[in-house]
């Protein structure tokens, strides 16, 4: 139900298994799929690698881009935007582009293109962010005590 598409192997120990802990707690469990990164000039790459993705996509997939001019949720709004998916019956799918981005395809594609803030982030470590927001959202829908709401 839940896939990270995403552009490029991870290859460090510590970050593979950094999603796996997120990606095996997520029911039914993360995929990750990856798709190579192109060569070119960064024009032709983004546009390459962003066909890449889209055609890695599951059939009725719900499509979350990643992209730094996207928006900016909670966790609690970004699991009541999870909810309404899951409500839906489709697949969700959350788009990783490579260091040159997404191309516009993928954005105008896209059912939401979301920010994980105005910090740039190695398209890496995104993973592992996205992998532990995903499970957080599970947690606040399932009344989990994983996520503490507020300050103490």
């Amino acid at each position: 139900m839940f896939s990270i598409i995403a552009v490029g192997k991870m290859r460090h120990k510590a970050e593979l298994e950094l999603v796996d802990r997120y990606a095996k707690r997520i029911r039914p469990k993360l995929s990750v799929i990856e798709v190579n990164e192109a060569k070119g000039n960064p024009e032709e790459a983004k546009l390459k690698e962003t066909n890449s993705l889209l055609n890695a996509l599951p059939d009725r997939s719900v499509v979350v881009s990643l992209d730094e001019g996207g928006k900016n949720y909670s966790s609690l709004v970004f699991a009541n935007k999870i909810q309404g998916w899951i409500e839906e019956s489709r697949p969700i799918s959350f788009l990783i582009g490579g260091a040159e981005g997404l191309h516009n395809i993928a954005i105008q594609r896209s059912d939401l293109i979301l920010s994980l803030g105005s910090l740039t982030w190695p398209h890496m470590l995104v993973r592992i962010l996205l992998a532990e927001q995903i499970y957080r959202a599970q947690s606040i829908l399932q009344g989990h005590p994983y996520h503490r709401q507020g300050r103490p």
